[in-house]
């Protein structure tokens, strides 16, 4: 679970290709977020209608973990790559021609499809080539995503601003895969080496039981991030008492301090443990969460919210890579079980704090995310406690 090796991490070709393609990937795929306030007028949606727009995203994701190790299988990881992104910017141009709901919710549903097809190619790519460096591998990817999926608002935001219909994103979405096509569509995406061994656990439907450990670690980091995520801004102005306006505008603390911390992350895989570097991520995150949350002053709260994201920043990729290392040669199916526990948590933790909002009030509601962060930790520390024995029992 080591990074840090004598031998020097190369980047491949195959590798600039799966950041780009990811980066790409974090461009389209958060074009909802910024798009929400102009499709919620066009259409005429209430919250609960737009509400169903993330949901529908988070079903493409959970129906890419069902298929996508199964469509590798048949047809290879190439076609598998290749056809989510084909997927994902058809979907693109779907949204820009859609002036009804149902065409946008379908153009929704296949973006989190196609995306999460590609990326779960992405991740079980970037995990077989460069094997026990897979943690910086993934961290560099996430950071590529991270600042694509910053870009975005600015992008969108700038195409309205100058008095250009927001549609004209669907056109850049195009010009940028034709772009990613026309230098790398030659190169080779080898599909897995499979021995006997992993035929075998293929056939029995077998991931380790350490991979479904780090599976739930997934799927309630991720929870978290969504939690903060997606209702965030409803924090700052119910909870903190900001005007809405600056409470957006405070919230962009969270994709920058993602941004920063994945680019400290990227640096710190090389010489620390993966698991090392989780733990303390977890430790980050549980120093600023309540500043966040119980601060009373504006300022506490913004900070909070920083120290969260920057915590929250490598989880996903740290976590990802221990649960595909723990998979061995059974890395299309990991990725795809990843994928799964992904869209799980976009699909229900969000609207589940928002029932607890509508209860308790979204102060109390939060409390939510230090029981998923408490979850998350005994798994990690019990897990690597484990191990640490079993490696004492061997001297």
């Amino acid at each position: 679970m080591t990074s840090s090796t004598t031998t020097p991490f190369v980047r491949f070709r195959l590798t600039w290709l799966a950041y780009i393609m990811l980066a790409y990937i974090g461009f389209v795929q958060s074009s909802f977020g910024p798009l929400m306030p102009v499709l919620r007028s066009e259409l005429d949606l209430t919250y609960t209608a737009g509400g169903m727009l993330p949901a529908a995203l988070a079903g493409g994701l959970i129906l890419s973990g069902v298929a996508g190790a199964i469509l590798a299988r048949t047809w290879g990881r190439r076609v598998v790559f290749w056809g989510g992104s084909l997927c994902l910017v058809s979907s693109a141009v779907l949204l820009g021609l859609s002036h009804r709901f149902a065409g946008v919710f379908l153009a929704a549903l296949g973006i989190g499809f196609g995306s999460s097809l590609t990326q779960v190619m992405i991740q079980a790519l970037l995990s077989d080539q460069h094997g026990e460096k897979r943690a910086i591998a993934l961290t560099e990817a996430n950071v590529a995503a991270s600042l694509s999926a910053t870009m975005t608002p600015l992008i969108i935001g700038s195409l309205i601003g100058a008095g250009i219909t927001w549609r004209s994103f669907s056109i850049l979405a195009v010009i940028f895969l034709s772009l990613i096509m026309t230098f790398f569509f030659q190169q080779a995406i080898p599909n897995p080496v499979t021995t006997v061994q992993s035929q075998t656990a293929l056939g029995r439907g077998h991931l380790p039981s350490l991979f479904w450990i780090y599976w739930l670690v997934l799927f309630l980091i991720v929870a978290v991030e969504m939690a903060i995520a997606v209702w965030g801004t409803e924090f700052f102005v119910s909870a903190a008492g900001m005007q809405r306006a600056n409470a957006a505008l405070a919230f962009g603390v969270f994709p920058a301090a993602m941004f920063i911390g994945r680019a400290v992350g990227s640096r710190l895989s090389r010489t620390w443990s993966t698991i090392s570097l989780l733990l303390l991520a977890l430790a980050i995150t549980f120093i600023g969460f309540p500043i966040f949350w119980l601060s009373r002053l504006p300022a506490l709260n913004i900070l909070g919210l920083f120290i969260t994201g920057f915590g929250i920043a490598n989880q996903y990729p740290l976590t990802l890579s221990i649960a595909v290392g723990a998979a061995g040669e059974l890395t299309n199916e990991a990725s795809a079980r990843a994928s799964l526990g992904v869209g799980t948590a976009l699909l229900v933790v969000p609207l589940l704090l928002g029932q607890l909002a509508d209860r308790f009030g979204i102060q109390s509601a939060y409390g939510i995310v230090i029981v998923l962060l408490v979850m998350a930790s005994a798994a990690v520390a019990g897990s690597h406690l484990q191990s640490l024995r079993r490696v004492a029992s061997r001297l």
